[in-house]
């Protein structure tokens, strides 16, 4: 199967044995374009794991298909590890060392040479922002360090494809946009990313193309901005000076877009779906200005991704 996809899955069925059996994959078909970053969605319990398990080798899948940086899951597992790498949740390096000797220990697991290892360290640790702190023990990183790091370990041998899973977890905001610059650094070096994640900001900043799964199954595939635009127009909010003119506001801007909006009295808050952001924005703001009635705020809002996950994840979390 020789495409331009570097992960490319078929049919996957998984069903853990065991009292009354739970179906983690059922029918799971994903293809991740080479050289991307590639977002997997989904809410506990959809089959992100058991997929990202499966398609690492790490677990068998009952049925289906199979292939990673072109090896084929299945017949030849070994091959498919050379050519990936696997980062979990949590950082692997080790505390008691300094970043070099994590990564040079790193090196020498994968049969690098002594050289070659301290020399694929030092690449390591400038490309990675950590040459600073190179001969820091690692206890005393922060825990975006500590992270960089840890994608650093899983880089030693420039593997084609990197398994992410939740890479930002408890990180700050500005630990988190220094492991997103490593990430996209990965990718600008030919890695393809396939990343979990539960900061659906993350997947929107970070992923080329996402994939919501639900109940094992892929339910919905495209671009961040094609997934928002699947569940519908953009919004048009107004929140007006004074909340005693709601329902006067409302007809107006009924009037106006044909639409009837919600509102909310709490918040002085009218929204209503528009076709054309522009003009639907000055056509409300005049005609609520002929009608005397004073504007707070006004904006136009696209759909976000949290939405997006909302509306196709309907089922309860299960595990």
């Amino acid at each position: 199967m020789q495409t331009t996809y570097a992960v490319v899955a078929e049919g996957l069925r998984k069903r853990y044995r065991g009292g009354q059996g739970t179906t983690a994959l059922d029918g799971f078909d994903l293809r991740v374009p080479t050289g991307t970053v590639y977002g997997l969605l989904g809410p506990n319990g959809a089959g992100k794991t058991t997929a990202v398990r499966s398609l690492a080798t790490l677990l068998r899948f009952d049925a289906g298909h199979a292939e990673v940086a072109g090896a084929d899951v299945a017949r030849d597992p070994e091959l498919v590890r050379e050519r990936i790498a696997v980062t979990g949740q949590y950082a692997a390096v080790d505390e008691l060392l300094s970043g070099r000797q994590n990564l040079v220990l790193f090196g020498r697991l994968h049969r690098l040479g002594v050289r070659a290892a301290r020399r694929r360290a030092d690449e390591l640790l400038e490309g990675f922002g950590l040459t600073g702190a190179a001969a820091r023990s690692a206890k005393d990183y922060s825990g975006g360090m500590r992270r960089r790091l840890d994608l650093a370990a899983s880089m030693i041998r420039r593997p084609r494809v990197l398994f992410l899973d939740e890479p930002t977890t408890g990180l700050d905001p500005r630990s988190r946009n220094q492991v997103w610059e490593a990430v996209r650094g990965l990718v600008t070096d030919g890695t393809t990313v396939l990343l979990t994640t539960q900061y659906l900001e993350e997947a929107d900043q970070l992923a080329t193309r996402i994939a919501v799964v639900d109940s094992g199954r892929v339910v919905a595939e495209g671009t961040p901005d094609e997934l928002k635009a699947a569940i519908g127009a953009d919004r048009l909010e107004v929140v007006l000076r004074d909340a005693a003119r709601l329902a006067e506001a409302a007809a107006v801007v009924a009037r106006v877009v044909g639409a009837d909006p919600d509102t909310d009295a709490d918040r002085r808050l009218l929204r209503v779906p528009v076709a054309d952001r522009i003009a639907g924005l000055t056509a409300v703001a005049r005609a609520l200005q002929d009608a005397g009635i004073v504007i707070a705020d006004l904006g136009v809002h696209r759909p976000t991704l949290d939405e997006v996950f909302l509306n196709l994840t309907r089922t309860e979390a299960r595990r």
